[in-house]
């Protein structure tokens, strides 16, 4: 069904989309930042407790490496939840400020509707690849759990080609006043 056949209700709604995933990544990355206020221990005995279930560093035979080995494993791990939050915050804040700038430019309704999906589903789901392998790191193992979540990943790659194309547009086409 083209664009221009939706009713104008699904069409306004369509268009608010991407305002509110920006909003919610926002949302998301203060949440957690909430949370560390709040006990930032929880997250740190989680991370412990998914090391001493990594079948890897129990099979470590050297104490003292093994120990080396979990407070490396742990510092690192507790990096991903700040990931998350740098991430979140900082995507969904230029996603926002992106998809305000594309009102501005005069491309068709279907030109900015494809960059704002982009921009804003990619800023999005991005952060994720952070938050999951914090979450499944310790456990899996750092690696494993970002190739297991590398979707989240690729992610940042469709932002990226959001943001690319809205820079496309705002170079080529017409801007619109800004309010006097």
């Amino acid at each position: 069904m083209p664009y221009r056949d939706i009713p104008f209700e699904e069409v306004v709604m369509l268009q608010k989309i991407p305002y509110f995933l920006s909003v919610l990544g926002m949302i998301g990355g203060v949440f957690i930042s909430i949370l560390f206020g709040v006990d930032e221990s929880l997250f740190k005995e989680r991370i412990n407790a998914g090391l001493e279930n990594n079948s890897k560093i129990q099979a470590i035979q050297d104490v003292e490496i093994k120990k080396e080995t979990i407070k490396s494993e742990s510092e690192k791990n507790w990096r991903y939840y700040q990931r998350y939050h740098f991430h979140a915050n900082a995507v969904s804040g230029l996603s926002l400020a992106l998809l305000i700038f594309l009102a501005f430019v005069q491309a068709k309704k279907s030109e900015k509707f494809i960059a704002g999906y982009l921009i804003s589903v990619g800023g999005f789901l991005y952060p994720f690849v952070w938050l999951f392998a914090a979450l499944y790191g310790p456990q899996m193992g750092r690696t494993e759990a970002k190739e297991a979540f590398a979707i989240f990943g690729y992610m940042g790659g469709v932002f990226f080609l959001g943001v690319i194309y809205a820079l496309f547009l705002a170079a080529v086409k017409p801007w619109k006043e800004p309010l006097a």
